[in-house]
């Protein structure tokens, strides 16, 4: 028994997402020093807000009536 083949090319489906990284990495470039202290400050607030709901939660379950 054999095993059959897709019909498509898999290289021709390779290169074509090949070709779309490309594209996508010709548009990118590095954040100027301003661009990642913004975006690095919001990503620390967001952690630091999950972690307080967390504690926050885990605080009111602690003082729950067994």
């Amino acid at each position: 028994m054999e095993i059959s083949k897709p019909d498509f090319k898999v290289d021709v489906l390779h290169e074509e997402l090949f070709r779309k990284y490309l594209r996508v990495l010709k548009l990118a470039r590095t954040p100027t020093r301003e661009e990642f202290n913004k975006i690095a400050t919001v990503a620390a607030a967001g952690i630091l807000l999950v972690g307080l709901i967390g504690f926050i939660i885990y605080e009111f379950f602690l003082l729950l009536p067994k």
